[in-house]
């Protein structure tokens, strides 16, 4: 037994003196770069030729999943060299000999000084990294390689996958995935994930498969980062297995989990397929853990709440408010996540609303023309009216018009006609800027774009003759009657709606222009749903007063009116001198409008795009309308409900912002 003894100790002894005078040969100076040294054997840097550097680069990945693969060295013969020349970590550090030999190996040293995945891959031709050390390698090459350009990021990984030392390379990662911590092993995976390594190919195959293995074993950091791997991956059954795994785990070591990252990891992670159960634990541990929400933590969560498609008010409340108290410190691609995330949701915070557009208005300089309009376009689908911010920005499109471009003009148009924001004394010089940059993209436009502009500017009651005139030309028309039948119905609308306006509008053109019948379709009237909630009241307030009232009245083939309240003709046939009479005892037709959710600004009573129009245009016609929103009818008592209308109908009491918002176009 102890001669036994003494021959081993006398062999391993002779194979690490062997291994150590291999280093010494090898040894590269700190300072030296990789591709500086050289070998006897093999030449470490690349000769390129013409036709090599113009390979295609898909199909450098297509023979890449050939090379790993299928490769000519078996996982067999790979398994046996990792025994023998590269022993596990916990071997390694039980040998005092191996610790001290390793902590003079430079390989981390000189990992640190390559500036490309070719250099790391040199370094490997000239070491044979631990398994710990194939993780390393992978993560500082997906280091180097996200802060590179988009040009450079395609070039080096073209050069990365032609690599003579890649498949040898991809051939050790699957040798060391046994012996790799969880740790190393998703730090790993999420490297070739970013490196764009085939998601189908053998080695990443591999790494899930193993993943599956040791899911037990992985502590809260290893979930988290496996957690952002497979959000990132193709669907297949092994990453459907995961992920599955993933969720029961997640549902067992809930309690377990004490930091805010790994849970959010976790959270984007079991998706919106997920059990409303299962959503609802995460959601009251993350209640409980509120008080370690750091800003970033906020921004994520809000995030995260997107990507699961769980709507939790108490969560978007704790962070729309840490976002509102931080906003000079969350930089443009944060916040307006932020707000795109909410619109996912379906969620408005008023106070955070008003604050971002504040912020920005109050900042307008350091942000670029494109970062403006995408706020400005992100609002609009909020459906919110950044009155200070869409303030400055009209005077800045009034200082200088021509700084639009086509596409930005579209944009402004439609987000000022969809809000319906009164400029007040910058309306007109707002218009005529917009007109003025129309007229300069009139030849190069399109029928449909042209189409969409004129529309937006007649839902804000203005008519620059020249935009008119050319979508009104046969050649414009006649290439708008291709139009594909999809989208046909969108545009007989926004016809019908310019013709409405220049009918009852009736601008002061050069010469009186009007819409073909071929271009309009079949008007048909939009009929709103009407709240029968206020008919009952609605019937016995007028009957009170001796009124009439009539039920769904069409008005100009377009407009469905719910309600007309006639009032009798006054028996005074003369007014003494000096005495008033209020505008709705001289009104003889009283519209009642209930306005829907969609129909205004939120937060307030505003009407915004079509509710705005027809107001306007029933107020040409002669009516009154008397306007009502559904958050105050259902926000109140029946009885309130029946003083609310009474008020509204006979004392002629509306918001002053309404009135100013649809008083017709200036002639």
């Amino acid at each position: 037994m102890s001669a036994w003894v003494t021959e081993e100790l006398m062999r391993l002894a002779l194979r690490f003196c062997s291994r150590r005078s291999l280093w010494q040969q090898r040894i590269i100076p700190v300072n030296a770069s990789i591709k500086d040294v050289s070998l006897p054997c093999q030449q470490l840097s690349h000769v390129w030729s013409t036709r090599q550097s113009q390979t295609c680069f898909s199909q450098v990945i297509t023979n890449s999943v050939r090379y790993y693969s299928e490769g000519s060295i078996s996982s067999k013969e790979l398994n046996d060299k990792e025994h023998v020349f590269n022993p596990p970590a916990q071997t390694q550090s039980s040998n005092p000999a191996l610790v001290q030999g390793q902590q003079k190996h430079p390989f981390m040293e000189l990992l640190a000084q390559c500036g490309s995945p070719s250099d790391v891959l040199d370094l490997t031709t000239v070491y044979s990294p631990t398994a710990r050390q194939v993780s390393n390698c992978l993560s500082h090459m997906w280091s180097i390689m996200k802060k590179m350009s988009q040009e450079q990021h395609h070039y080096e990984l073209q050069l990365m996958f032609e690599h003579p030392a890649f498949e040898k390379f991809m051939q050790k990662a699957m040798a060391s995935v046994h012996y790799m911590r969880s740790e190393d092993l998703v730090y790993a995976l999420l490297g070739m994930i970013k490196l764009e390594v085939p998601q189908k190919s053998r080695v990443i195959q591999t790494f899930l498969r193993v993943c599956q293995e040791k899911l037990n074993h992985f502590d809260e950091k290893s979930l988290s980062i496996l957690a952002s791997c497979l959000q990132q991956m193709e669907d297949s059954p092994s990453v459907r297995a995961l992920k599955e795994g993933m969720r029961l785990l997640v549902e067992v070591r809930l309690p377990e989990i004490k930091n805010v990252i790994p849970l959010q990891s976790m959270m984007r992670l079991v998706g919106k397929d997920a059990p409303l159960t299962l959503k609802r634990k995460l959601e009251v541990k993350a209640l409980s853990m509120t008080d370690q929400f750091s800003l970033p933590n906020a921004q994520h969560m809000i995030y995260t709440m997107a990507t699961m498609g769980f709507h939790s008010k108490p969560l978007l409340a704790i962070c729309s408010k840490k976002v509102t108290e931080n906003l000079h410190g969350i930089p443009f691609n944060r916040l307006y996540k932020v707000m795109q995330s909410s619109k996912e949701l379906l969620y408005r915070d008023l106070e955070m609303l008003t604050g971002i557009s504040d912020y920005v208005a109050s900042t307008i300089d350091i942000w670029t023309n494109k970062q403006v309009l995408l706020f400005l376009s992100v609002f609009e689908s909020l459906v919110f009216c950044p009155t200070a911010l869409m303030e400055v920005y009209a005077e800045k499109v009034i200082a200088n018009p021509d700084a639009l471009t086509l596409r930005d003009l579209l944009l402004v148009l439609k987000v000022y006609s969809s809000l319906n924001y009164d400029l007040r004394h910058h309306r007109q010089p707002f218009l005529d800027s917009l007109s003025q940059a129309l007229d300069s993209y009139l030849p190069k436009m399109s029928g449909y774009g042209l189409l969409q502009a004129v529309y937006c500017l007649c839902l804000q009651g203005h008519f620059p003759s020249a935009p008119l005139e050319h979508l009104l030309q046969s050649s414009t028309l006649e290439q708008l009657r291709t139009t594909a039948p999809r989208f046909l119905p969108y545009q007989e609308r926004k016809f019908q709606v310019v013709d409405l306006c220049l009918r009852l509008d009736r601008p002061p053109l050069p010469q009186p222009l009007t819409v073909p019948r071929s271009v309009l379709g079949d008007p048909a009237p939009i009929n709103p749903l009407f709240n029968n909630l206020i008919l009952e009241d609605l019937q016995r307030i007028v009957g009170e007063e001796g009124w009439t009232l009539q039920e769904k009245v069409v008005v100009e083939n377009i407009y469905v009116i719910d309600n007309v309240i006639t009032k009798p003709e006054p028996r005074r046939t003369s007014v003494t001198e000096g005495e008033e009479i209020s505008p709705v005892e001289s009104s003889q037709r009283i519209v009642l409008i209930c306005m829907p959710h969609s129909g205004v600004c939120y937060g307030t009573s505003n009407p915004r795009g079509h509710m705005a129009v027809k107001i306007r245009h029933l107020r040409i016609l002669g009516y009154e309308p008397v306007l009502v929103t559904e958050q105050e009818l259902h926000s109140v008592s029946e009885e309130e409900r029946a003083k609310l209308l009474r008020e509204r109908i006979f004392t002629g009491k509306h918001t002053s912002d309404t009135q100013s918002n649809t008083e017709q176009p200036e002639t």
